[in-house]
C-alpha cells in the first residue's frame, strides 16, 4: 500500500507526513518525528503556551515506548504515526490521543495505558485486596508503570529503581505461591496503598521514624550505586543497593498472618525476650545513626556496611518478637571509637596553655580506657546470654563516650579543663576469652628466668628451648611440640602460643585435667656433633580450669626433685570454665567531670 494514499479517519485527521516511496528505516523515522516534536514543544514553551508544549511533550515521550518495541523486534504500524507537530494545530485533544496511540502494535499496547495516561503526583488509591497475592500484584503493577514512567522521562536511576522493587515484588508473589515465609515489611510500600490483607496496619511510633531515617540513609546509598553500568547491573543484580533486597527467607502466609498477632507489641512478651528486643534495637538504631554519619562523610562503603548489619539486627528482632530462639553470641557488636562516633571541632585560633593540654590528654586517655573495658565486660556478658549486665555496661561505655565528647568540644573552644573527681566503683565481671573456641586450648609459654646452665656451659651461654606433652586424648596420641630456641641467655622470652585440641565433655579430658596436666622440659640446643642437653623440668597442674578460664603459673625448673633457683612462665586458657563462670569483681577508680558553673 502506498502511504501517500493513506484514507483519513472519520474524525478528519490531516494527512500524515507522506513517506518516501523507497523502504524507509522505521526507527530513523520514529526519531525524526520525536525530535520534531521534543522541538515544537520547546518553541512552545518559549512563546508561553504551555498547555501546547505540555501536549507536544507527552505524545513526543509515547515514541519513546515504540521505539523500544521496535528494538525488540515487535511489528510497528506507522501509518498511524502522528502527524508533523505544525500539522497537529487544528487537531483537538482527543484525536491527538487516537493518532498517537494508533501506531502501538499489540504488544506494545500492553504497556500503552501507563504510557498514555499520564499517573497522578499522588494515585488513587487502589481497590482494597481481597488476598496477600492481589495486594502483591497490585504494588507490583504500579512499581511497573512509575518505572516505565520515569523511563520515558528520561530518569534512567528512577526507572531501574523501581525495576528493583517490582523485581522484589516478583520473587515475593512466586515464594508465596510456592508456600514459602515472605516477610512483608521488607517490600516498599507504594503512597497510599491498603495494608496487605492479614497483616496488622503499622502504627506510628518512635520506631517508624527510625525506619524512615534509614530509609533516607539508604536512597543516598543507592545513589553510588546508580553510577555502576546498566550492564553490570543487569548481570549481577545482587549488587543492587540493599533497601532493595529481601533479607529474610520466605515463609508460607498462613503462618504469616498469625505471627504479628503474637508480636505486635512488648507487653505479650516474657521478661527475658522483652529485655532482648530492646538490647537488638537500641543496636539497630546504633548502626543506622552510624550509616548517616559514614554517608554524610562520602564513605559510602562504610554506610552500606552498617546497614547490612541493621537489616540484619531487624531479623533478628522479627525472630525474638516471633518467639523464637537468639543466639546472643552472633549479635554484632556495639560500634567502637574507631568508628568515628565523636565529635571533634578545631578552633585553630584558640590556644591553651602546655599544661592545660597535658590535662586533657590525660583526662581523655581514662576515658578512653574506661570505654574500652565497658564494651570488654559487654561483649563477655553477650557471649553468656546475659541480656541485663550486657546492657548496663552498654550504657556505662556510652556515658563514658558522652564525657568525652564533652570534653573534647571544651578542649576545642579554647576552655580551661572542667573540674573533676575519682569515685571507686564495684563491677562485677565474667571473664571469657571469647576470640576462642569451645574445642581448643591456649598454652602459652612465656618465658623463662635464670634457668639453669649444664656442666661446661655458662648462663651467658645457655640456647634454651622448652618442649612440652600435653597427654590428651591418651599418652599413646599426646599433644608435643616445642619452642623455637633463644640463643646466649638464661632468662629468655619465648612468647609462643601453641593451639591444643580439646573436647570438653569428654571423660579423657577431664581425667587429664585433674590428674596429670602438662610436662615441660627444658633443654639446651647442641651442636652438629653434641646432642641437646636436659637443663630441668617443671610440671603444670590444671585443676583450676574447672572454674577458671585461664591459669597463669610461674612453676620452679627441678633437676629430678631437686629445685634449681631457675623459673619458668607459662599460661594456659579455655573460652571458659569447665564447671562454671570465672566471676570477677574489678574495683575501678571512675572519673566523673562535674558540670560547669554558669
Amino acid at each position: 500500500m502506498d502511504p501517500g494514499d493513506l484514507s483519513q479517519p472519520e474524525s478528519s485527521l490531516p494527512a500524515v507526513a507522506a513517506l518516501p516511496d523507497s523502504d524507509p528505516d522505521p526507527q530513523a523515522l520514529l526519531l525524526a518525528r520525536q525530535r520534531e516534536y521534543k522541538a515544537a514543544a520547546l518553541s512552545a514553551k518559549r512563546a508561553g503556551d504551555l498547555d501546547r508544549a505540555r501536549e507536544l511533550m507527552r505524545i513526543g515521550k509515547r515514541f519513546g515506548t515504540v521505539l523500544e518495541a521496535l528494538e525488540k523486534g515487535q511489528p510497528v504500524d506507522l501509518s498511524g504515526m502522528p502527524p508533523a507537530p505544525e500539522d497537529l494545530k487544528a487537531l483537538p485533544q482527543a484525536s491527538e490521543a487516537s493518532a498517537a496511540t494508533q501506531v502501538l502494535s499489540p504488544a506494545v499496547e500492553q504497556m500503552q495505558p501507563v504510557m498514555s495516561s499520564d499517573l497522578p503526583a499522588t494515585p488513587a488509591a487502589p481497590a482494597e485486596p481481597k488476598t496477600v497475592l492481589d495486594a502483591l500484584q497490585q504494588r507490583l503493577n504500579r512499581y511497573r508503570e512509575a518505572g516505565i514512567q520515569a523511563r520515558a522521562s528520561g530518569d534512567e536511576r528512577k526507572a531501574r529503581m523501581h525495576d528493583r522493587i517490582a523485581k522484589q515484588y516478583q520473587d515475593a508473589i512466586r515464594a508465596h505461591q510456592a508456600g514459602r515465609k515472605v516477610d512483608f515489611a521488607e517490600l516498599p510500600v507504594p503512597p497510599g496503598f491498603p495494608p496487605i490483607p492479614g497483616l496488622e496496619p503499622r502504627k506510628d511510633t518512635e520506631e517508624d521514624s527510625v525506619t524512615a531515617t534509614l530509609a533516607a540513609a539508604q536512597k543516598l546509598a543507592s545513589e553510588d550505586t546508580a553510577l555502576v553500568d546498566e550492564d553490570e547491573e543487569r548481570d549481577t543484580p545482587a549488587q543492587a543497593p540493599l533497601a532493595k533486597k529481601p533479607a529474610q527467607p520466605l515463609v508460607p502466609s498462613s503462618h504469616l498472618l498469625n505471627e504479628p498477632k503474637a508480636s505486635s507489641s512488648k507487653e505479650s512478651l516474657s521478661p527475658s525476650v522483652r529485655e532482648q528486643v530492646t538490647l537488638l534495637e537500641a543496636r539497630k538504631l546504633q548502626y543506622q545513626r552510624a550509616a548517616l554519619q559514614a554517608k554524610r562523610r562520602q564513605d559510602l562503603e562504610q554506610a552500606k556496611s552498617h546497614l547490612r548489619v541493621a537489616k540484619s539486627l531487624e531479623a533478628q528482632i522479627i525472630q525474638a518478637r516471633a518467639g523464637q530462639p537468639i543466639d546472643l553470641s552472633k549479635v554484632p557488636s556495639p560500634l567502637t571509637d574507631e568508628e568515628g562516633d565523636f565529635i571533634l571541632i578545631h578552633h585553630e585560633d584558640l590556644r591553651l596553655s602546655q599544661k592545660a593540654e597535658e590535662v586533657y590528654a590525660q583526662l581523655q586517655k581514662i576515658l578512653l580506657e574506661q570505654h574500652e573495658k565497658c564494651l570488654l565486660f559487654s561483649k563477655q556478658f553477650m557471649h553468656q546470654g546475659n541480656v541485663a549486665e550486657t546492657t548496663r555496661f552498654e550504657k556505662l561505655a556510652e556515658d563514658r563516650k558522652k564525657q568525652l565528647e564533652i570534653l573534647q568540644l571544651a578542649q576545642a573552644q579554647g576552655l580551661d579543663p572542667p573540674s573533676h573527681h575519682f569515685e571507686l566503683k564495684t563491677l562485677q565481671t565474667v571473664r571469657i576469652f571469647s576470640e576462642l573456641n569451645s574445642t581448643e586450648m591456649h598454652l602459652i609459654i612465656v618465658r623463662g628466668m635464670n634457668l639453669p646452665a649444664p656442666p661446661g656451659v655458662t648462663p651467658d651461654d645457655l640456647d634454651a628451648f622448652v618442649r612440652f606433652e600435653f597427654h590428651y586424648p591418651n599418652s599413646d596420641q599426646a599433644q608435643k611440640s616445642k619452642t623455637a630456641v633463644v640463643k646466649n641467655t638464661n632468662s629468655p622470652e619465648f612468647e609462643q602460643v601453641f593451639k591444643l585440641n580439646i573436647n570438653r565433655n569428654h571423660r579423657g579430658f577431664r581425667r587429664v585435667i585433674q590428674s596429670k596436666g602438662i610436662k615441660f622440659e627444658i633443654f639446651h640446643k647442641g651442636s652438629f656433633f653434641r646432642s641437646d642437653k636436659l637443663v630441668g623440668t617443671a610440671h603444670l597442674k590444671l585443676e583450676r580450669l574447672e572454674k577458671e578460664c585461664e591459669i597463669r603459673e610461674i612453676m620452679e625448673v627441678l633437676d629430678g626433685r631437686k629445685p634449681t633457683g631457675g623459673k619458668l612462665e607459662v599460661k594456659v586458657r579455655l573460652r571458659e570454665p569447665l564447671s562454671s563462670q570465672d566471676v570477677q569483681m574489678v574495683t575501678e577508680n571512675w572519673l566523673v567531670l562535674e558540670p560547669r558553673g554558669l
